[in-house]
């Protein structure tokens, strides 16, 4: 993955970027917020939540509704999108922004949740591992990771279906044909693992309990809690 790369797509669509989301995933409803109360439901209260790759604050806001009172900590490459997340969070003083790559350093800040929607898999197998390991080391025990994800179907010729359907969706959602072509830049930078190869290294990062919660053919949720018990 080249960062430089990766900020210069992302700071392009920064203020088309929340507008389009909806058309972009089609199962949006169920991927962010459905997920998020189920997940939300089942927590304590998260004194610190750390959104990697956070861009517009999108995932930020989900989690906000069911936890107004934690302090959040968006981190992004993408300074561009970071303008964006503070106009959206511009009366709150519990939101703070890091503009720096995620997968060299994680926030200083003691975290006990650690949340990502559709960032990592722009990231090669190594350095997920990287990551991975960072995440866990920075967790404290009971703490939780979840990534929001984008993931190849582990079959190359079921992979393919996902994306030609996927793909059709998009060409009939009302997007334009500025907006497809430069999807389909970015999905150059792609780099997907499927959810068992995700669920591998997290495993091997020493996350024991590790759990797929949500899964629409291309866009699945993924928990791992940071704990000795299965």
């Amino acid at each position: 993955m080249k960062t430089a790369a990766i900020e210069e797509q992302f700071n392009i669509v920064a203020k088309e970027y929340d507008a389009n989301r909806k058309k972009f995933i089609p199962c949006f409803e169920d991927f962010y917020d459905a997920t998020t109360e189920f997940i939300a439901s089942n927590i304590s209260y998260p004194k610190t939540v750390a959104d990697l790759g956070a861009g517009t604050g999108l995932l930020s806001y989900f989690w906000y509704r069911y936890f107004p009172k934690s302090q959040y900590i968006l981190v992004d490459i993408a300074q561009e999108m970071l303008k964006v997340a503070k106009q959206r969070f511009a009366l709150l003083d519990n939101f703070e922004y890091v503009a720096e790559d995620y997968s060299q350093s994680l926030p200083t800040e003691e975290c006990d949740v650690i949340i990502s929607a559709l960032s990592i898999h722009h990231f090669e197998d190594e350095a997920k591992q990287r990551l991975f390991n960072s995440i866990y080391d920075k967790l404290p025990d009971r703490g939780i990771f979840v990534n929001y994800d984008q993931f190849c179907a582990g079959s190359e010729a079921v992979n393919d279906w996902y994306d030609t359907y996927w793909e059709k969706g998009l060409l009939s959602s009302g997007l334009t044909s500025k907006d497809i072509e430069m999807w389909r830049e970015r999905r150059k930078l792609d780099r997907e693992c499927s959810v068992e190869q995700e669920f591998a290294m997290l495993r091997a990062s020493g996350f024991k309990t590790v759990k797929c919660v949500y899964s629409s053919r291309k866009f699945s949720v993924i928990i791992a809690i940071k704990t000795d018990r299965e």
